[in-house]
């Protein structure tokens, strides 16, 4: 790689996030509404480019920063109700969508396969039933011998690639999304393995899910506040059903257990409003890691599926890697990035380095990936 070689660069760390991959959008016969991924081409083309060519003989790694697979989202299982939540469950979506995406794994598999390549996976609240060793192995699986230079692990909630950078999913942040990964499953007396989800998972699948059938778009209209400005404007009833059903879901789901464990109902109020709390405030999320981690430089998320790159006074950098599935803003004061393929990439001039020297052997950058197919045409979503 010319420019590489000019720069002495070691190593490229490449992230990404929120690719939603699902069960095809065909199943059974039917049309899949809640298939959010449709750049399987654009995917296999990003790894391919980034094994071959100028970076063959690069070190790169690719992380997987959360909510790659979505065991939400897919539909027409046979397990309903908790059911849906058992180990069996979860391996029968996993072989869903890894079939419905096999391309995308074969190139996985290939990346692997060439000299200093490897991937990393970081959990994330859509694919946060990788917390069964079983899906673990299934998955890594399809690799064979390059699953050596594949890893998913329990453990990893912060990944540091190179020192300064830390990389996190982000769901950490909101209540409705949370859960640790260590106690997230229960084992009945049979010895059958259920996952233990957050609240925000059951809204996904008993309210999300439902109306999507009716709008596909439905969970990718930002801001959500004017997209139910829009909607009780110009689609009123399917908006009011949809509002009534995320008010009484959160009074029977949320409110009825605070009220319960017989808090005040001013520790009520407190409570409801931090688990309506989004992973929106950049400023204060960025400055309260960064000062309780003071060795690190750039923090990088997901999970939002807003792009954004933020560069501080200090130095210190904060990116959010977006997301590769179609995402309609409503807000007139940002750019529309519907279908950006965003991505962050981290240039490493020296793997061993002091963090006094860290602006002059670390770049970080926020990348949106355009493809290299020569078709004149492109798939209608």
């Amino acid at each position: 790689m010319k420019s590489h070689q000019k720069n002495n660069i070691q190593k490229v760390i490449l992230v990404i996030s929120d690719l939603h991959l699902g069960a095809g959008k065909m199943i059974k016969g039917k049309r899949n509404l809640l298939e959010d991924f449709h750049y399987d081409n654009e995917l296999i083309d990003f790894l391919n480019y980034y094994s071959s060519g100028d970076y063959q003989d690069v070190e790169v790694e690719l992380i997987i920063n959360g909510d790659f697979l979505d065991f939400l989202s897919v539909p027409y299982v046979e397990f309903f109700d908790d059911e849906f939540w058992s180990e069996k469950a979860a391996l029968a979506k996993l072989r869903m969508i890894m079939e419905a995406h096999k391309g995308v794994l074969d190139a996985m598999k290939s990346f692997m396969a060439k000299i200093d390549k490897k991937i990393v996976y970081i959990i994330g609240n859509h694919d946060a039933e990788f917390v069964f060793d079983s899906l673990k192995t299934e998955f890594a699986s399809h690799f064979g011998e390059y699953a050596k230079s594949f890893t998913l692990s329990n453990a990893i909630s912060t990944y540091v690639p190179t020192k300064g950078v830390s990389i996190q999913h982000g769901h950490l942040y909101e209540r409705a999304h949370f859960f640790d990964q260590e106690n997230a499953i229960v084992e009945t007396l049979n010895g059958d393995k259920y996952f233990i989800p957050p609240w925000g998972s059951y809204y996904v699948t008993n309210v999300i899910n439902k109306y999507k059938q009716e709008r596909s778009f439905i969970n990718a209209v930002r801001p959500i506040k004017h997209f139910l400005i829009h909607g009780v404007l110009f689609d009123t009833f399917f908006t009011l059903r949809f509002m009534l059903s995320n008010i009484y879901y959160f009074i029977m789901v949320r409110f009825w257990h605070f009220y319960m464990v017989k808090k005040s109902i001013r520790q009520v109020i407190e409570d409801l409003v931090k688990e309506l709390e989004l992973f929106q405030d950049y400023e204060s999320l960025t400055r309260q890691y960064f000062e309780k981690n003071p060795e690190t430089r750039v923090l990088i998320v997901g999970h939002t599926h807003n792009p954004a790159i933020r560069i501080y006074n200090d130095g210190t950098t904060f990116i959010n890697t977006g997301t590769w599935t179609r995402m309609v803003s409503l807000d007139l004061g940002q750019w529309n990035y519907g279908n950006v393929l965003t991505y962050a990439k981290i240039l490493v001039k020296k793997t061993e380095y002091e963090m006094e020297d860290f602006d002059r052997n670390v770049e970080v950058d926020l990348k949106y990936w355009m493809g290299i197919n020569n078709l004149p045409y492109s798939e209608y979503h």
